[in-house]
């Protein structure tokens, strides 16, 4: 299922660096973030819609590394 809200977008070498990874997982409330086995970055779309906006994310990666983008107006 597709994402009606919003979109994420994470730079690749973010995601495929494990402690940005791990980061990333442990600030989102709602459990958008998830590292694979490989600890590589997997966002779950299933959970997009949860998002609150909340900007944890964009706090926990170096600076416009990762975006939210909004589907709606």
């Amino acid at each position: 299922m597709a994402a009606l809200f919003i979109d994420v977008q994470v730079d690749d070498a973010v995601a495929k660096d494990s402690a940005a990874v791990a980061k990333l997982v442990e600030a989102c409330p709602v459990d958008i973030f998830a590292a694979k086995d490989d600890g590589t970055l997997q966002i779950v779309d299933a959970n997009l819609d949860e998002c609150t906006l909340c900007d944890l994310c964009l706090a926990a990666a170096p600076d416009g590394t990762v975006r939210v983008k909004k589907l709606y107006e």
